[in-house]
């Protein structure tokens, strides 16, 4: 990409923990393609999942030297440095830590990025302030955007092992101190986690769970996580202050510490770093430079020449040796691929292949297969060396039998924890060779045999570290307890109480439970332990709670609010039923100024859930209205959005135009059968009614149906009234029979009956009119002397009058009857009485019920069913009950002659009363 021209080129620098890569992955996604190479591949694939989650899985690839996942369509390209395919024409491209220009192993690689590699739109580099001066000399017309830290960093002494706080990680810098730390550990806090630069990402990602989760509070590691591990750190202790960096045993620069140290504190939260008690004191203007992340700038970056001249092995070496004409670019020194070469091409067999550019170049690239090991010994060197030979003598191929050979030799997980490091370091090798398609016929099947061995390989090592370096048990615990000794005692994350590195119980909300393995005598001074602890800790837990975003809360399904999952409180009667209290679950940890604190937090937080889920309710609520829309608005929200129309029969009369209209935009629907608000029948708003319901009515929350479904059969629990808060109404006949229909689906039943009804009505008017014309017509017809008989229906002899017809008429019409078609003597058959209707197909879409139960909802809505000809039932709407004249006239004598009896009695005016009413 070097001869591309890139119309912004951005550095965003600043200390560990700015938004920097958040930034760019922000700015990458609002381009139409991007590429951002990080200098893990931890990072890059952390940072791909995160896009996949935005922008999909097909738009997204991930490019690194062991994993490649590259969709056809993929627009977005997530790479480890060494791996970003440059000539790849991208709108945005980003380089991470550009600083490491300045690493002897690594900088050449990000160098070139830096001199290279552009977006087409943007380029941007982020990194530390100390690369500022090189990239003002190398990069014309570069914009600088520096990024302050979120949070504090300062220094806190020093502290013996034993005594650090939770959350904290320790630093060391060899396998042997990083071992017997976390022993130390152990011993004395439960456990603790353990990373390695050696450990392949996925053991990696393992140890940092069992930190991330709680499980251990503890984190041992070497400086590897001194980049590209976002870590919930608080405090980082350095155990040594010296390193050896391949060549000699130094001090830490400034930068390094920083580094490193930077992992405490995790955005806006801040972090503490020191040291272990065995580290003598530091420099003051050390803490100072780390503490305010001023750093000296970098005076040169590492180089290599990519001219490379592959007509000769010798020729090769030669260019590589080139140096630059720039003096801040410093020629790399004894890079891995550069010292294989220089072994192999000492070989006579290597000297005798390698006679032209292809085979050259092919050699080059043998060369760059990675040892993950780290040391290049001269095992790795065969393993090149045959590597070569085969591709040159078997057509550029690999023998897929050796592969196996190679392969199923690392396939084993006994062994201690060298044994297993070391065994993950080769197969990342065979991982790394499996991606050159060009090099094996089957590289699939391969990358997921190597891929499966170091997944398997990597799981033994992550069970080896826990078994080793995690103890949750120890019979020191109750020992101490007895014997009035000072204890050490911490909370973990996840709410674990450790008492002298032993599991005590648990944090469970506000309250403690004890751990079900302390039994007899150890209960007493397990609880007496916990206790000091809890009363020091449950401060400052409320105040987490105070603190802590909307997101930890929910409303569970039993009417409690839970706190990152644990109930701390439940919802109980208040001043209305859409406005609920809030009873905090006491504990003898808490006192009432604290539960007062809690319970302001869980109140504000309702209070703004419910809004944001029921909208429509608090929309009505909060409406103007008048007269009666606010009697009607009123006895809906008391109901929790529904109310059954015939309650409401009197006041909906009396709406005025004005007052429909503005009940209507606030999306009530008056309907035919109910007047509710449809936009809250959904499975979300009907739940979190259902609990309100509960509340107001001071009961249990009753069993909660599948509110995905249109009906349901309603248990004991589940009231009348309680169906309609949900959004249901309650069906039931004298059989006992009932059914919940939901109340939009009722509406659209009764809307198609009524719809049918009025249809039918209207056709049996026409058709009586016809047919009291077509009758006279064949009267007329009939009189006449005729050679044919006319086709004359039954229906139009039964409208006619009996007498006006003739013994030759009859026969004329039963002759018609058994002449006609079976066709048109099964649609007679099916011909309705007027004003009335049968079930159709849209009433089963609209309810997905089956006809039964569609009957049973139409006889409920007041429509009585017919049965006709051929099995077919007709509904049709039950009029208004005739009363018999003569009861009618009886009643009455019978009241008369009770008010005259009763006119002499002390209680007639209140009897007179009563009648009347």
């Amino acid at each position: 990409m070097s001869f591309l021209a890139s119309a912004k080129i951005t550095a965003v620098l600043g200390p560990t923990n700015t938004g920097k890569t958040y930034l760019a992955m922000e700015r990458m996604l609002g381009y139409s393609s991007g590429m951002i190479g990080f200098p893990l591949r931890l990072l890059a694939r952390e940072n791909y999942d995160k896009a996949v989650a935005i922008k999909g899985a097909a738009m997204c690839a991930l490019v690194t030297g062991e994993e490649k996942i590259l969709p056809k369509s993929a627009r977005y390209f997530f790479c480890t440095v060494e791996s970003m395919p440059v000539d790849k024409l991208v709108e945005f491209l980003a380089v991470d830590e550009i600083q490491l220009a300045a690493d002897e192993e690594r900088g050449h690689i990000f160098t070139d990025r830096l001199l290279n590699a552009r977006g087409t739109a943007e380029t941007m580099f982020m990194g530390s302030n100390t690369i500022a001066p090189i990239l003002k000399k190398l990069v014309r017309d570069i914009e600088f955007i520096e990024r302050p830290r979120f949070s504090n960093l300062s220094f806190s002494g020093s502290k013996k092992i034993i005594r650090l706080p939770p959350r904290s990680a320790v630093v060391a810098f060899s396998a042997t101190d990083v071992y017997q730390l976390a022993e130390t550990i152990r011993q004395h806090r439960g456990g603790t986690a353990v990373v390695l630069g050696a450990l392949s990402p996925r053991t990696r990602n393992a140890q940092v769970e069992l930190f991330e989760n709680g499980d251990v509070d503890y984190l041992v590691a070497t400086d590897a996580i001194g980049m590209g591990l976002n870590l919930d750190v608080n405090h980082v202790a350095f155990s040594r202050m010296e390193k050896f960096d391949g060549r000699i045993s130094r001090y830490l620069y400034a930068l390094e510490v920083g580094q490193i140290a930077g992992r405490a504190g995790r955005h806006t939260r801040d972090g503490t770093f020191g040291t272990t008690n065995n580290v003598g004191p530091l420099d003051d203007d050390l803490i100072a430079r780390v503490e305010n992340h001023d750093y000296d700038p970098l005076r040169v970056i590492y180089w290599r020449n990519a001219d490379l001249d592959y007509r000769s092995p010798e020729q090769l070496i030669a260019s590589l040796e080139r140096r630059a004409d720039d003096k801040i670019l410093s020629r790399v020194r004894d890079a891995e691929d550069h010292q294989a070469l220089m072994a192999l091409a000492q070989e006579s067999t290597v000297q005798d292949s390698a006679t032209n550019p292809s085979r050259v170049k092919l050699l080059w690239e043998v060369c760059q297969v990675p040892d993950f090991r780290k040391i290049l010994t001269d095992q790795h060197i065969r393993l090149l060396s045959q590597i070569y030979h085969y591709l040159m003598s078997n057509h550029g191929v690999l023998p897929e039998d050796w592969i196996a050979t190679q392969t199923k030799r690392i396939d084993r997980i006994d062994g201690d924890i060298d044994t297993l490091v070391s065994r993950i370091s080769h197969i990342r090798t065979w991982t790394y060779i499996s991606h050159r398609s060009d090099w094996i016929r089957d590289n699939e099947h391969w990358q997921g045999v190597s891929r499966a061995i170091e997944d398997r390989l990597s799981d033994a090592l992550h069970e080896r570290l826990t078994q080793r370096f995690v103890d949750r048990r120890a019979a020191k615990l109750v020992r101490s307890l007895r014997a009035g000794e000072n204890i050490v005692s911490a909370v973990k994350a996840n709410g674990d109480v450790i008492v002298e590195g032993e599991l005590l119980g648990r944090i469970v909300g506000f309250s403690f439970v004890l751990d079900e393995s302390l039994q007899g005598s150890d209960i007493k001074p397990g609880l007496t332990a916990a206790r000091k602890t809890l009363l020091s800790e449950m401060p400052a837990r409320v105040s987490m709670l105070e603190e802590d975003n909307d997101g930890s809360f929910l409303l569970n399904d039993s009417g409690e609010l839970t706190w990152r999952g644990i109930p701390v409180g439940k919802l109980i009667k208040g001043e209305s039923s859409l406005s609920p209290a809030v009873d905090v679950y006491s504990t003898e940890f808490i006192d009432s100024p604290m539960r007062e604190k809690i319970r302001l937090r869980l109140v504000g937080w309702l209070e703004r859930h419910l809004r944001a889920q029921l909208k429509p309710l608090f929309y009505l609520s909060d409406a103007e209205l008048e007269g009666t829309a606010r009697g009607i608005a009123f006895q809906v929200i008391e109901g929790l959005g529904l109310v059954p129309r015939y309650l409401l029969r009197d006041q909906i009369n009396g709406l005025s135009k004005a007052d429909r209209k503005a009940l209507a935009d606030l999306g009530l629907r008056l309907g035919r059968e109910s007047v509710f608000l449809p936009n809250l029948n959904r499975p979300r708003p009907s739940r979190i009614r259902a609990l309100l319901w509960a509340a107001w009515n001071e009961t249990s929350v009753p069993e909660l149906p599948d509110f995905e479904s249109k009906y349901f059969t309603p248990s004991d629990a589940q009231k009348d009234i309680f169906c309609a808060s949900v959004g249901y109404r309650h069906l039931s006949n004298r059989k006992g029979r009932e059914l919940v229909l939901r109340a939009d689906v009722l509406e659209r039943i009764s809307h198609e009956a009524y719809k049918l009804l009025r249809l039918s009505k209207d056709d049996g008017e026409k058709k009586s009119e016809k047919k009291e014309a077509d009758s006279k017509a064949k009267v007329v017809e009939i009189a006449t002397p005729a050679v044919e008989t006319p086709i004359v229906d039954d229906t139009a002899v039964t409208a006619s009058d009996p007498k006006a017809g003739s013994e030759v008429e009859v026969k004329a019409v039963d002759k018609a009857e058994s002449e006609a078609p079976e066709a048109k003597k099964a649609e007679d058959d099916l011909k309705l009485p007027a004003g009335s209707f049968v079930i159709n197909d849209e009433m089963r879409k609209v309810s997905g019920l089956d006809d039964q139960q569609i009957a049973f909802v139409l006889k409920s809505l007041r429509f009585h069913p017919n049965r006709l000809k051929g099995g077919i039932t007709a509904f049709g709407l039950r009029g208004p009950k005739k009363q018999d004249p003569r009861k009618k006239e009886a009643r009455k004598k019978q009241v008369e002659a009770e008010k005259a009896r009763m006119a002499d009695s002390p209680f007639a005016v209140l009897q007179d009363m009563s009648f009347k009413r």
